[in-house]
């Protein structure tokens, strides 16, 4: 298990598989709004849905409407359940906000790789191999079922 700290973007707790970049991403045409699907060609998470992951990678690009597809994820269900970045930047982070996803950044994210389990509380980030290591929230979420 690693416990890592991050600087908090929007603040929250969630739990969830990550799936991690080591490449930037764009939200607005990188991202299928109506599937959670990376479609951007090229892209090492082409073809892979981000739908309930926490989705770990470097920083965003693209355009300011990545604000509000983030968004439109959320509403249809299809969003990450928490976003971890190297270094964020205002278009994620606005739309992590007005979406309600926990989002930290100033974390070393190659101590995370795609399938550990991660939770966000707050400024904390947990890592592990596997869902075996059961955080607090993981064992609330659990035993309501």
């Amino acid at each position: 298990m690693k416990r890592l700290t991050g600087r908090i973007i929007k603040s929250g707790q969630c739990d969830g598989s990550a799936l991690v970049s080591p490449e930037p991403l764009s939200f607005f045409g990188g991202v299928d709004a109506t599937t959670g699907v990376v479609v951007e060609p090229g892209h090492p998470l082409q073809g892979q849905s981000i739908a309930g992951r926490v989705l770990v990678f470097p920083t965003a690009k693209g355009s300011t409407v990545g604000s509000y597809s983030l968004y439109r994820l959320k509403k249809a269900g299809l969003a990450p359940v928490g976003i971890i970045n190297a270094e964020s930047e205002a278009i994620v982070a606005v739309g992590a906000i007005i979406a309600d996803i926990p989002m930290v950044d100033h974390v070393d994210i190659a101590q995370i790789q795609t399938g550990d389990w991660v939770t966000l509380d707050g400024a904390s980030v947990i890592v592990s191999a596997d869902r075996t290591c059961v955080s607090p929230l993981a064992t609330v979420r659990f035993l309501r079922g």
